[in-house]
């Protein structure tokens, strides 16, 4: 099979740790790759992706961890791309309906399970079979992220075909029009407890290695641990501000206050 599959994790009692890329850049993947998380989250819908940039992050990196697309909407083109280009799992955002739900595992399917089209440079390239087997260990995971769709999650998770559950956190506190901890901590329990009710794995975006502890030994199966943008902005604001401090000394600040 051309690309790890996610499945086994999922199945699996363990906690999954991600890592969230958004800058679009093929050589980052392989960096993160090769720190071992438990798979890789390539964002399409707020991130820098191309086309060719996607082909070649995926290809350099994802028969060694599942590769997760979260997909730019919920559109069956959308998510072809996605899977065209050998993500090994799609995460499709603002899912607020159980027709939301259908309309995004029948999208990642071929048929007669779904409408997904044959194509694809990588899923054609060891032949039909070959593609067939692997559209039997593509996951489809949901984006929760909205009120709407906290209100509709039992039905939603209810839907044949969903892998997994993924509370967007971000934008349910836009949706809410809040970000208090107690209100999105109720609605984050709501889908937890829905996903755990049907045997599904529930995820959830964290900004850090600590927030993505504290989720995972809440009951939560996957977490980011980290993201590329936070990493690249904080590692250039922490080597600026050592240099500013060391330059200073008290012979510079005596010159300044003369």
């Amino acid at each position: 099979m051309f690309f790890r599959s996610l499945k086994p994790g999922l199945a699996s009692e363990r906690h999954l740790a991600l890592i969230w890329l958004a800058l679009g850049s093929a050589p980052m993947a392989e960096f993160a790759a090769h720190a071992k998380p438990d798979a890789l989250v390539l964002d399409l819908q707020h991130g820098l992706w191309e086309r060719g940039a996607l082909e070649s992050a995926i290809g350099a990196v994802g028969a060694q961890v599942p590769v997760i697309a979260r997909c730019a909407e919920n559109l069956h083109s959308a998510i072809a791309q996605a899977l065209d280009a050998g993500a090994a799992s799609v995460l499709v955002p603002l899912i607020e309906t159980a027709a939301d739900a259908r309309r995004a595992v029948s999208a990642g399917r071929y048929p007669p399970a779904g409408l997904r089209s044959a194509g694809g440079v990588r899923p054609l390239l060891a032949g039909l079979e070959a593609m067939l087997a692997a559209d039997r260990e593509v996951a489809i995971g949901l984006m929760i992220e909205t009120v709407e769709g906290v209100e509709n999650v039992e039905a939603i998770a209810a839907v044949p075909g969903v892998d997994y559950l993924f509370i967007g956190t971000g934008d349910l506190c836009l949706s809410r029009g809040t970000s208090d901890s107690e209100v999105i901590g109720r609605d984050c329990e709501r889908v937890l407890r829905a996903a755990t009710a049907r045997g599904l794995p529930c995820g959830i975006f964290t900004g850090d290695a600590s927030a993505a502890r504290r989720a995972l030994e809440s009951g939560y199966r996957m977490a980011v641990c980290a993201n590329d943008i936070e990493l690249v902005k904080q590692g250039f604001l922490t080597a600026g501000e050592e240099v500013r401090r060391s330059c200073e000394t008290p012979a510079s600040l005596s010159i300044r206050t003369r």
